[in-house]
């Protein structure tokens, strides 16, 4: 089997998908044939990602949910179980960044408010969602936990962040050994930077240089491909994939760019 007909009516959450990748995965989820459940706190925009959903034939509904709140995470699985009758993956893309700054200047605060959405939300619905999805008895079970390059690498200035999506590789692995024996897989998609409403007005130049700067291929992402890479993790073209960190980079991680002379330049005229 070579596409991907597997997913077609599995049922699954999306969180922080009002925009972004989250909202690039709930789309070519809900393109698939799979029920979508969108979360976000952003009552307003989650609902546009649905409603656009809907107007190309896709079966998608809204949750609002803080992912920071266990009981909202219970509430939007029950949603959910309640409204298609079962659970069958989940993806926890939502997560907030942290100013860049030393270590030492972050505060308690900021550590514990970072912390509680991008490391203590993946945990709630990791907790929470691998139990529907076991009682639901999914042929196929998932989670797809939307970590970052700075889950697996350090950066400078994002202690916050960086240890936080350390944190999500690592329950990632753990958990994809505990729920392996019931057929269920846990993966994380560890993305550069992309191309999302975060860049706001910039400027493409600034864009540009930008991405010169952070990107091998002197580019930035596209949030599609990150959904065909979360569509490729739940569907039984991926079901020997299970603990695996997988980076969406253009190379970043692979290590140092190294400017170099070509001799033979003309290869590429």
């Amino acid at each position: 089997m070579t596409d991907f007909t597997s997913v077609q009516d599995k049922t699954v959450i999306v969180t922080g998908a009002a925009d972004g990748l989250g909202e690039a995965i709930a789309k070519c989820y809900a393109e698939n044939g799979m029920k979508v459940v969108v979360s976000d706190i952003n009552a307003e925009k989650g609902q546009q990602t649905v409603d656009q959903i809907r107007s190309q034939g896709g079966e998608a509904s809204f949750f609002r949910a803080d992912v920071s709140s266990e009981q909202d995470i219970i509430d939007m699985i029950e949603f959910t179980v309640s409204t298609y009758g079962r659970l069958d993956g989940l993806v926890n893309n939502a997560g907030i960044a942290a100013p860049n700054r030393p270590l030492h200047e972050y505060s308690a605060e900021e550590f514990d408010r970072v912390t509680a959405v991008d490391l203590k939300g993946v945990f709630l619905g990791m907790k929470h969602g691998v139990q529907a999805i076991l009682k639901s008895k999914s042929p196929g079970g998932f989670i797809v936990n939307i970590a970052s390059l700075a889950g697996i690498l350090g950066n400078s200035s994002m202690g916050l962040y960086t240890s936080s999506k350390h944190g999500v590789v690592g329950l990632t692995k753990s958990a994809a050994l505990d729920y392996a024996p019931y057929n269920v897989t846990v993966n994380a998609i560890c993305p550069g930077t992309f191309r999302t409403a975060i860049w706001g007005q910039a400027p493409e130049a600034v864009i540009q240089d930008f991405a010169k700067i952070i990107s091998p291929n002197a580019k930035l992402g596209d949030p599609r491909e990150i959904g065909h890479l979360a569509l490729f993790l739940a569907s039984d073209l991926a079901r020997y994939i299970s603990g695996a960190a997988i980076p969406i980079d253009a190379g970043a991680s692979a290590g140092k760019l190294t400017p170099t002379k070509w001799e033979h330049p003309e290869i590429l005229e």
